[in-house]
């Protein structure tokens, strides 16, 4: 990218082709004529039906014409928001003013240190540090310094890093890309020495054998699926393979366990995982299978002293708790330990020496509960707010008495507790902290339920400044997603709190697709139900619409990766509902993305979406891919996102979707595309540049309202 980046500018944008055209002059157009993509029509065939894609050719990356073409809708898109440039820059400072720049994570110990993260004002990257856990006048020690390293590059990120088990070395993997494809160095901590080990094209999944030479790691293949698992000895020049998964729906990582005591090979798809082990001690032992892969068997381990504890789905919807053996590990040995209920879902869990915590999902919503091993204390904390988002955090000790747990809420920051399981006594370790004068009393939350198409009660979590009032019209934004059984739970956003305080309401819809309500809500929102997604998202914005929060021209929808699916979806079902759109990395070509096994993650994922190979599957995703399914029609004002480099949504994806509504669409609402031409799908690396992002998307909406002049 960096050598057609310098071409251009040596004189290719004067080049322009021929399908764009400026109209600069005036600032009446103040805005140029929108870019129009030439029109190459290509055929693609399959199950005996052909599509014509006029915009297939947006797919070569190194084409200078392609470049040259995402340039233009940049500055189209910076003509059109031009007349916010001031606002964002207030949105980005309000922002940023309610940051706490020098900032510092909660110490975790580990090994015999203290490790955490820490800010400094004005710096983009993390500092990662660790003192030695057993004197209080320890100095502290700078493992990896995130702003020093990303000196030169677009984009800088730290992958992961791991210490090594006699404390002196670190394995750390970075990408400078934003392709997530990480490379890994080894650095001495006692000396500050760099090795001349360098291991390339991993996905950062790494972990140390015992014997403080050895390191496990992970390799991706040219789809940038994770696919091996191999062995790197320090000094070594060869490295060895000790795991191939050459099932091309499958991927496969490594991790050691709490006990530190083996390391662990797992292998998943969506509906099938299988994990092996070693001794830690012993990298030159073959690994051993726990329970060989069956479709539908999902489980996971965590060794703790004589057992195996797993979590599975054997015979169990919403998952349950088992245990076996260390010498007795195939199915027919595994014992129950939490029973499996139809009403609450089993996402987690942690093993300490006299008790046991779960994270459990009942009604939508997150509950931790403590159990002892004898199970005469068994109960769940209490957190009093309707909706909220509470989590397991960092418990690497067996023995203790203490768990750390994570908590935020629509109204409260992201919150750290030490709770003591036998006293019950809770220690607020760290909340983040809210520069200005934000005061959670102020705001409101609350949590419905909205009856979809089939009579499925939809929970719905809200948020806005109090003194709202239900008449119609309040500026909304309805965020969903709604894939990958990934819960969307009520968490704070310091950002969010410009838009609360301008009057918006915001709304997390928790739809089919995810897991808010059980195993069964994501089961019914995928593959040949997977409509019943955007019919959830849809009833809800009737719903805010029905009952007064909103009105159609003053509600967004919000949506990103797979939630960029769900907003093309309901764009194209429903465009009479919006004011607006905001879709943020979208996948929206479903059907020639799950034709093409060459795309990173297609194959992994046709137990997500179907194999079009087979004609049902075929038909069903062409019945509701965005890009396919745009019409001649009236559309919403639409703000689409995405990055160059994206190695989970290809940005042709969002290109050529924009380029059919351009020539499709009958109305004159907004229609821009922004293609970050450093970065991926992550967005921006740095904590503040990040921010100059949701500036643009606050800023779009506001535009959109006549509200770019209000504080």
């Amino acid at each position: 990218m960096k050598k057609i980046t310098r071409f251009i500018g040596r004189g290719m944008l004067f080049m322009l082709p021929a399908f764009i055209f400026f109209a600069c002059q005036s600032h009446k157009s103040k805005i140029m004529t929108p870019p129009s993509a030439k029109k190459i029509p290509h055929e693609l065939t399959s199950n005996g039906h052909t599509r014509i894609d006029d915009y297939y050719w947006l797919n070569q990356r190194e084409n200078p014409e392609v470049i040259a073409y995402l340039e233009a809708e940049n500055a189209y898109t910076d003509a059109v928001m031009a007349p916010t440039e001031k606002l964002q820059e207030q949105l980005y400072n309000e922002i940023l003013g309610r940051i706490q720049q020098t900032d510092m994570s909660v110490p975790y110990t580990l090994n015999g240190y203290s490790y955490y993260t820490r800010y400094e004002e004005g710096e983009e990257y993390p500092i990662y540090c660790r003192k030695d856990a057993q004197t209080d006048e320890a100095a502290e020690e700078i493992l990896l310094n995130g702003n020093e390293m990303a000196k030169g590059y677009a984009f800088f990120q730290i992958g992961s890093f791991v210490v090594s088990n006699d404390n002196r070395l670190i394995a750390f993997a970075t990408d400078t890309v934003s392709r997530r494809q990480y490379t890994i160095y080894f650095k001495d901590l006692h000396t500050g020495e760099l090795f001349e080990d360098i291991i390339p094209n991993t996905s950062a999944n790494m972990v140390w054998a015992n014997d403080n030479k050895t390191l496990y790691y992970t390799v991706k293949d040219e789809n940038l699926r994770s696919y091996k698992i191999m062995k790197h000895i320090l000094g070594e020049p060869v490295d060895t393979e000790v795991f191939h998964e050459e099932d091309a729906t499958y991927s496969c990582f490594v991790f050691k366990t709490k006990s530190r005591n083996y390391v662990v090979i797992g292998s998943y798809s969506t509906l099938s995982t299988e994990y092996r082990v070693q001794p830690a001690a012993d990298p030159d032992q073959a690994f051993r299978i726990i329970q060989p892969r069956q479709r539908d068997l999902l489980y996971s381990i965590e060794h703790f002293g004589n057992y195996w504890y797993i979590r599975t789905n054997y015979n169990a919807t919403n998952f349950r708790l088992m245990r076996t053996p260390l010498n007795k590990t195939e199915l027919q040995y595994w014992e129950e330990v939490i029973p499996h209920r139809t009403d609450v879902l089993l996402e987690n869990f942690e093993v300490f020496a006299n008790h046991l915590a779960l994270e459990e999902r009942k009604n939508g919503l997150l509950q931790l509960r403590i159990r002892t091993w004898d199970g005469k204390q068994d109960y769940y904390l209490d957190f009093g707010e309707p909706a909220y988002m509470a989590y397991l955090s960092t418990n690497l000790d067996f023995n203790t008495n203490i768990v750390r747990y994570g908590y935020t809420s629509l109204v409260t920051p992201n919150s750290v507790f030490d709770f003591n399981m036998d006293s019950h006594e809770k220690t607020l370790l760290k909340q983040q902290e809210v520069l200005g004068d934000y005061d959670p009393t102020e705001y409101e939350s609350e949590r419905v339920y909205v009856t979809s198409h089939d009579g499925a009660m939809v929970p719905l979590s809200l948020v806005y400044k109090k003194g709202v009032e239900r008449n119609g019209e309040n500026p909304l934004v309805l965020y969903g997603y709604g894939s990958y059984g990934a819960s969307m739970d009520a968490y704070f956003s310091i950002s969010r709190l410009s838009l609360l305080d301008r009057g918006f309401i915001w709304a997390i819809a928790h739809i089919r697709g995810g897991e808010e309500m059980g195993r069964s809500w994501y089961e019914d929102g995928k593959l040949l139900k997977k409509k019943n997604t955007f019919l959830d998202f849809i009833a809800c914005g009737d719903y805010l619409i029905d009952t007064q929060y909103t009105s159609t021209d003053r509600m967004f929808a919000m949506g990103g990766s797979a939630g960029g699916l769900l907003m093309g979806a309901v764009m194209n079902m429903r465009p009479d509902l919006w004011a607006g759109v905001i879709a943020q990395v979208p996948f929206v070509d479903v059907v020639t993305t799950m034709l093409d096994e060459d795309i990173p993650l297609t194959t992994g994922e046709y137990d997500e979406w179907g194999n079009p190979n087979e004609p049902e599957y075929y038909e069903y995703m062409l019945s509701y891919s965005p890009y396919d399914q745009v019409e001649v029609k009236d559309y919403p004002a639409l703000l689409v996102t995405t990055g160059l480099h994206d190695s989970q949504v290809q940005y042709w994806e969002p290109a050529k979707w924009v380029a059919k509504l351009r020539e499709l669409k009958t109305n004159d609402r907004t229609l821009i595309l922004k293609t970050n031409m450093d970065f991926g799908h992550g967005g921006a690396s740095g904590r503040f540049e990040s921010i100059r992002e949701t500036a643009l998307e606050y800023a779009f909406m506001l535009q959109e309202l006549g509200m770019i002049h209000q504080k």
